[in-house]
């Protein structure tokens, strides 16, 4: 009885074993992220400083930035959702600043509401430079002719407004835009999935373990049954 108990009993051990080491990797990769997002929250948060000559989407993304000049009348509207306003569009126009043009992501109006003419005159816009990937395999292809974008895409939409390519998204700006509302940079669309991983995982091991236990149990009970 022992022997035939000894391979299932060695069996659910070793998945246990893998189940566990697997749920406690993901314990280890959940403190490398929640360390990763805490530099780039502070990063975001840090004193703003002026565009950089040459812009770096790998050194520079995230950096937060001042810089002053004219917001475009012609505006991309960019299909977004939020939680508490439902559908609406984020509103990409040139910011020309005399020296160079780069694009100024001015923030979030309602799917109903008209787009608003930018304030007139110079204006000082508080935000952080980035390179958004938003693009997945069933993102539809942007609309350019109909003004209708799914997707910042940064190189195409330098394109058409004739800027660098260059984005600015909007913390602050000294002339508030009646009707628009900043979507500032932050963490919360960065994925960090690592604690219902783990979860997963270690339950996984506890369910594993409870199903070997009963499936020796029975193999014990069929053998008292035929003695």
């Amino acid at each position: 009885m022992r022997k035939r108990v000894l391979f299932p009993l060695i069996f659910g051990v070793a998945g246990v074993a893998v189940l566990l080491s697997l749920g406690w990797w993901q314990v280890e990769r959940l403190a490398w992220k929640e360390g990763i997002l805490a530099d780039i929250g502070a990063r975001i948060s840090a004193a703003p400083v002026e565009v950089p000559a040459k812009v770096s989407p790998e050194v520079d993304r995230y950096l937060p930035v001042e810089v002053t000049g004219r917001i475009g009348q012609e505006a991309l509207r960019v299909l977004v959702s939020q939680k508490q306003a439902g559908a609406g569009y984020r509103l990409i126009s040139a910011l020309d600043t005399g020296a160079r043009r780069v694009l100024l992501d001015r923030g979030f109006i309602n799917v109903a509401g008209d787009v608003p003419a930018p304030p007139e005159g110079p204006v000082m816009v508080t935000g952080n430079l980035h390179w958004p990937d938003e693009r997945l395999s069933s993102t539809p292809e942007n609309d350019v002719a109909g003004n209708m974008w799914f997707a910042r895409d940064i190189a195409q939409m330098a394109g058409v407004l004739d800027t660098e390519p260059v984005l600015v998204v909007t913390r602050e700006l000294s002339e508030p835009e009646r009707g628009v509302t900043p979507l500032p940079v932050d963490t919360g669309g960065i994925p960090n999935d690592h604690l219902s991983y783990a979860i997963t995982w270690f339950s996984l091991a506890a369910i594993w373990a409870a199903m070997t236990g009963v499936f020796i149990r029975r193999m014990r009970q069929a053998e008292k049954g035929k003695t």
